[in-house]
């Protein structure tokens, strides 16, 4: 079967975004900040998101001691009421260890609570602390989200599910509240496998694919492979985004400064449990520039990779990961002010 082609990206279309995993920082002082503390800043963060005119704001979920977020609805609950235009969000909810009932009654009571506002980014998550802390057997990695992702596209029609499957109670006409006034808009996060790609096509979900290695060219064929089988599944044609991590200063140098400590922070603090070798400056040299995924850098820069990106894969949504490691929330906020000031303009010049 011929690929589909991707579309040029529309300008005016293009919606681009932040994400934070809510990770827990360091002051001025480098001190290590309190995880209540983390919170508030991140409801501060999405503020400014707000206030800068940006598309989405995305928290995600986890349950270890590096990043402050286990409950993203609560926090993005919080940031709804001192917001007004931006979408929020999930990034990821970790459906696999979640009750998709549950999940669906928390968004549409986001939702109600925004006007309208709220999305969900599903996800089988890359984190593993969930499964045993919540009392699933990791054996059941696969089943678990594909079954509980067959019973969200259902509940997402909002009518009353009848539904069986092998890894939680049957439903008989559940009719599940509140209802949404508009649809509640929903993703799945693909970290890279053709397997992924299909399924969220299956079940008619936006494809957000996350990009933390490696050129975005690499991830096109999952982008081809998700509109061929949007087609084969015959439904419409929807959204493709990307999440990345990424960094904006005033200078290349700077930005690289700041950022640095963050990354090497949290890839060895994670790298020390999956095996990877101590990170270095060399290796973050080479993922800042055109073969790796960071989007560190002066504003031009960053805007310029985000250009490639989306143009490569067809892409309508870009969000930026823009807290990692230790990196200081001030540092996070002037980064918010750029590229929401900055980087968002110049990426909509440039595409025109």
């Amino acid at each position: 079967m011929d690929a589909v082609p991707a579309e040029a990206p529309d300008p005016a279309a293009l919606e681009l975004g932040l994400d934070t995993f809510g990770d827990v920082t360091l002051d001025a002082s480098g001190a290590m900040v309190s995880g209540a503390q983390t919170i508030r800043n991140v409801v501060e963060q999405a503020v400014l998101a707000d206030q800068v005119g940006l598309s989405f704001f995305g928290v995600g979920e986890h349950h270890r001691r590096e990043f402050a977020v286990s409950s993203p609805e609560i926090v993005l609950a919080a940031a709804a009421a001192r917001t007004e235009r931006i979408h929020l969000g999930t990034a990821v909810t970790v459906l696999s260890s979640d009750d998709p009932v549950r999940v669906f009654e928390r968004f549409a009571t986001l939702d109600a609570v925004s006007r309208g506002r709220a999305e969900v980014i599903l996800g089988r998550g890359s984190f593993i602390e969930s499964f045993p802390l919540f009392g699933y057997d990791l054996r059941d990695y696969e089943a678990l989200f594909d079954e509980k992702l067959d019973l969200f596209s259902r509940l997402l029609t909002e009518e009353p599910v009848t539904w069986s499957g092998t890894m939680r109670a049957p439903l008989e006409e559940a009719d599940v509240f509140p209802k949404t006034e508009n649809g509640l808009r929903a993703w799945v996060g693909v970290g890279g496998t053709p397997e992924s790609a299909v399924r969220a096509a299956r079940y008619g979900f936006g494809l957000m694919l996350a990009i933390i290695g490696g050129p975005a060219a690499r991830f096109r064929p999952f982008a081809d492979l998700y509109r061929r089988s949007l087609d084969t599944f015959g439904q419409p044609q929807l959204p493709i985004g990307v999440h990345s991590p990424g960094h904006v200063a005033a200078t290349d140098q700077q930005a690289w400064d700041e950022a640095y400590a963050g990354f090497e922070a949290m890839n060895n603090s994670i790298g020390r449990e999956r095996g990877w070798p101590p990170y270095n400056r060399l290796r973050f040299q080479h993922d800042v520039g055109p073969e790796g995924a960071l989007y560190v850098g002066s504003p031009e820069t960053v805007a310029r990779k985000i250009v490639d990106t989306v143009r490569t894969l067809g892409a309508s949504r870009f969000d930026m990961k823009f807290s990692t490691g230790t990196l200081s929330h001030d540092k996070m906020m002037g980064s918010i002010e750029l590229f929401g000031t900055r980087v968002v303009p110049l990426v909509r010049d440039m595409l025109s």
